[in-house]
């Protein structure tokens, strides 16, 4: 027989929070999708990456982690898109190497500079494996779809998280007693 802890988990996320959970990602992604699919029809451009469906996980379902923080979003993602560009660049299109550079060149970066966001990663490798489309953006990748894209579901986040009861987003930097 399977325990009923073993199905729901040990902290099993209350009804409230999944549902406010819900509510944010998919508002964050319908809004990037929204201005995919209709403000940049036949454009041959797209607002949305992969990697923001992992970033939204982070920044909707999981707000205290330091990772799902502004900071970490936007740069996270800027600099990964930067390095994933780069390494495209250096190694011509060499995918078998490119592809390990951007990603934990991607890595070591977000670290030093304390922007690390997981989905950073798959923004990093996008940039190498993306395609056509992708690799003649270049740089502007970083701008967009990247930044403009994390800039939107970031708003999203603050406004969702926001009226969300028990939330706090972003995170105060130093802790409520310290706070004047």
């Amino acid at each position: 027989m399977i325990s009923r802890s073993l199905i729901k988990g040990r902290n099993a996320t209350c009804k409230t929070q999944i549902i406010w959970s819900w509510i944010g990602a998919f508002a964050g992604i319908a809004s990037v999708s929204f201005i995919t699919g209709f403000l940049l029809k036949g454009t041959g451009l797209t607002l949305i990456i992969g990697s923001f469906g992992a970033s939204a996980v982070l920044i909707y379902g999981a707000v205290d982690s330091p990772l799902a923080q502004p900071r970490n979003l936007i740069g996270g993602h800027i600099l990964s898109a930067v390095v994933g560009v780069a390494a495209m660049q250096l190694f011509g299109g060499q995918m078998w190497i490119a592809a390990p550079a951007a990603v934990a060149t991607a890595i070591a970066l977000m670290q030093f500079t304390d922007t690390l966001h997981p989905p950073g990663g798959a923004t990093a490798l996008i940039a190498v494996i993306g395609g056509p489309q992708i690799h003649k953006l270049g740089y502007l990748y970083a701008l967009f779809p990247v930044g403009t894209g994390a800039l939107l579901m970031l708003l999203v986040a603050l406004a969702v998280n926001r009226m969300a009861p028990g939330r706090v987003y972003p995170r105060p930097v130093c802790p409520a007693e310290e706070i004047t």
